[in-house]
């Protein structure tokens, strides 16, 4: 049986990940192949580190998204893949992969999935997570600092000079294909459980 595909969308700090993590327990992860889009970041060992520092990873061009479409649909045919691990600290590709089986259900996450035509047209529900922007920047700051390395400085300097503007140029426009948007991020547990039914729903139907 084909299996179901849904995505989980946002601005950076929205709860996407949160949000998603609590739909696997609440499904089982046992039976979900997980594929996120930041995991396919261009590998651009051409360029110097400061060349990387500066590119923009908030642009769709910033990400090999044909990759993951191919993985994607590899998955589908029941084939196992091998996704790309990201060092966002050298914003470099490693060596190493991450095998993933295929599955009953896929979940796609990324911040610019639902901007991306080729990919809406796989899954089977979409869905946004609807943060404020001023909690959205917290917790990139936070999450940078502690875990990329990043200073205060080039945090806001990144938010104000491409993460803002890309969002409001491709990721908040992308929220008008979403089958469901969930406010309050990962806080919002009826809607949680619902898309959790809907899951189950789609599964007892195949």
């Amino acid at each position: 049986m084909r299996p179901v595909i849904f995505s989980v969308a946002g601005g950076t700090g929205s709860g996407k990940t949160t949000v998603a993590h609590n739909i696997l327990q609440l499904i089982g992860q046992e039976h979900i192949a997980y594929v996120p889009h930041d995991a396919y970041y261009k590998h651009q060992s051409q360029l110097s580190l400061e060349e990387r520092r500066r590119t923009n990873y908030d642009h769709p061009d910033s990400l090999e998204t044909s990759l993951m479409i191919k993985h994607i649909k590899q998955l589908v045919n029941g084939q196992a893949v091998d996704i790309p691990v990201y060092d966002f600290t050298i914003h470099l590709r490693t060596s190493q992969t991450t095998h993933v089986e295929p599955a009953p259900i896929i979940l796609v996450e990324g911040i610019l999935i639902l901007s991306e035509p080729e990919l809406r047209k796989l899954f089977d529900i979409k869905i946004f997570v609807d943060t404020d922007a001023d909690l959205r920047l917290i917790r990139r700051l936070q999450r940078d600092m502690q875990e990329r390395g990043r200073t205060f400085d080039s945090v806001i300097k990144q938010y104000l000079t491409t993460v803002r503007p890309m969002h409001m140029e491709f990721v908040e426009p992308s929220k008008r294909y979403a089958d469901v948007i969930i406010p309050v991020g990962g806080h919002n547990e009826v809607a949680i459980e619902m898309v959790a039914a809907r899951i189950r729903s789609l599964l007892e139907r195949q």
